[in-house]
């Protein structure tokens, strides 16, 4: 009986509760949380440059961050946020504010449909990047080729790394689009 009269005050304790919430103005909000690639993780520490900018945002939080395949959570009210949006305008959505919110140095994507372990890694020496803003810029050239799923560059290291679809590229592409831009490879300035 004692067991049966405290389950009885527990649901009315939970009832009243979530009167209380309702009345207080605090509404119980639907989570969604949606993983998508990130244009613009270039470096690591470009981690903490993101995490700066979704900091400032009420509403949307990121939960988590994978550099190696350029990946990150998002969490957010959809209903509240992007009302009666699908999945590819949320995308849509979440990629405009962030582009706004960054001057165009992030940017969100759909997460890859080419299976992982069938990406190839590819590394490209260069010289001549000599800050990030420099490295941002090889990024860049890279990122938006089709076919590359993930890609970092480092100024300090002078590499450039990409994840790609072999079914759709290959590294010579790669080193044409930087050759270009007027990107020096590495192994240029070796046969000079």
């Amino acid at each position: 009986m004692i067991i049966k009269n405290l389950l009885v005050h527990a649901k009315t304790i939970a009832a009243y509760s979530f009167i209380f919430l309702i009345f207080s103005g605090f509404v119980l909000a639907a989570e969604t949380k949606t993983k998508v690639r990130i244009f613009g993780l270039f470096l690591p520490d470009r981690e903490n440059d993101l995490r700066k900018i979704i900091d400032e945002w009420a509403d949307i939080k990121l939960e988590s961050i994978d550099f190696k395949h350029g990946e990150g959570v998002f969490v957010f009210d959809a209903d509240k946020i992007f009302p009666k949006a699908n999945a590819g305008q949320i995308i849509t959505n979440l990629d405009n504010k962030l582009r706004s919110a960054s001057n165009g140095t992030f940017g969100i994507r759909p997460l890859s449909t080419v299976d992982k372990e069938k990406l190839v890694r590819i590394e490209i020496e260069v010289q001549g990047l000599d800050c990030r803003a420099c490295s941002f810029a090889a990024y860049n050239i890279i990122a938006n080729i089709d076919g590359v799923e993930q890609a970092t560059s480092s100024f300090k290291d002078g590499l450039i790394t990409a994840l790609i679809d072999p079914g759709k590229t290959q590294k010579s592409v790669l080193e044409e689009a930087l050759k270009k831009r007027n990107v020096t490879l590495k192994q240029d300035q070796i046969k000079k």
